[in-house]
């Protein structure tokens, strides 16, 4: 058996993460990872199930990380700006980096599933327009802050 090809039977056994969003606790996803063993690093690629009444993340935008989601089952709510869009099977999304601010939303009693992948560079920074606050991811390491703790420095001569 080769690390790169990762048999259906192999995901289906693979055991769901629960991953709860650090700014929304109606964002919670359950999530197979499809990269991890095949030791790809510039991308990750997830299978990713949210129950009825949850939230795909945060409303967010990334700066550095382009993004995709490509709907498999289920019926949900995507959030691209300021406008909504009902989303299905067969949808797909794509998020270059910048982007507007996306998430998704299941209102329905069906699980929405979906494949999410996307860039995972060393150093990005995520922005929340919803709830002011930006993430800094480097090296490992992420801190966020209010955007009313920002400074706006001069332009440069």
């Amino acid at each position: 058996m080769t690390k790169h090809l990762l048999r259906a039977t192999d995901i289906q056994e693979q055991r769901e993460t629960r991953t709860q969003h650090q700014f929304n606790d109606k964002a919670i996803r359950h999530s197979r990872n499809l990269t991890a063993g095949t030791d790809m690093q510039r991308i990750g690629i997830h299978l990713v199930r949210i129950e009825s009444g949850c939230d795909s993340t945060t409303h967010h935008y990334h700066d550095a990380d382009e993004e995709f989601i490509y709907i498999l089952s289920g019926q949900g709510i995507a959030k691209i700006g300021d406008e909504t869009y009902p989303v299905g099977p067969g949808d797909f999304m794509g998020f270059p980096a910048p982007s507007p601010a996306h998430s998704l939303h299941n209102p329905n009693s069906e699980d929405l599933v979906y494949l999410m992948g996307g860039e995972r560079w060393a150093t990005d920074i995520v922005h929340y327009p919803d709830i002011k606050r930006t993430m800094i991811k480097t090296h490992g390491k992420r801190r966020w802050a209010h955007w009313q703790d920002f400074e706006e420095l001069p332009p440069r001569a």
